[in-house]
């Protein structure tokens, strides 16, 4: 598939200004990457950095972005896009905050995908730095 064809706003349940990818990159069973152009005027942005908020929902919004991938074109799907509560996050360590003009590249993993409860791990990167990295839980309704 070529995912450069895919609107991410279509993949996501969040809206502009919320939206915290920009496109995705892979998707399979296990493993989803998307990317994101930190911008001035993003609503996480102060002093021209991308604080902690927006690194957690960048990394919530590649496993919606996931989500939304498996619902719209995988066999598993119906189609819907779903909304995901974030139920936990855990080892969240953030090395740097990515400056504006800086493009994110968030890796997750599906650890667990029981009873539409998602435990995934997630790492941002910065070209091939890595500048965050947690463990979520992700109830999908």
């Amino acid at each position: 598939m070529d995912f450069n064809q895919i609107d991410i706003r279509t993949l996501v349940p969040q809206q502009p200004p919320f939206v915290m990818v920009d496109k995705m990159i892979a998707c399979d069973e296990t493993f989803t990457t998307t990317q994101l152009l930190i911008k001035s005027d993003s609503i996480f942005s102060k002093n021209g950095e991308f604080v902690e908020a927006g690194i957690i929902e960048n990394i919530a919004q590649t496993c919606a972005s996931r989500s939304g991938f498996r619902s719209k074109y995988m066999p598993v799907g119906d189609g819907q896009i779903k909304i995901g509560v974030l139920g936990s996050i855990k080892n969240l360590i953030i090395y740097r905050l990515p400056k504006v003009g800086e493009t994110l590249t968030t890796e997750i993993e599906v650890i667990n995908d029981i009873f539409n409860i998602n435990l995934i791990s997630g790492k941002i990167k910065i070209n091939e730095e890595l500048i965050a990295e947690c463990d979520m839980k992700i109830s999908i309704h």
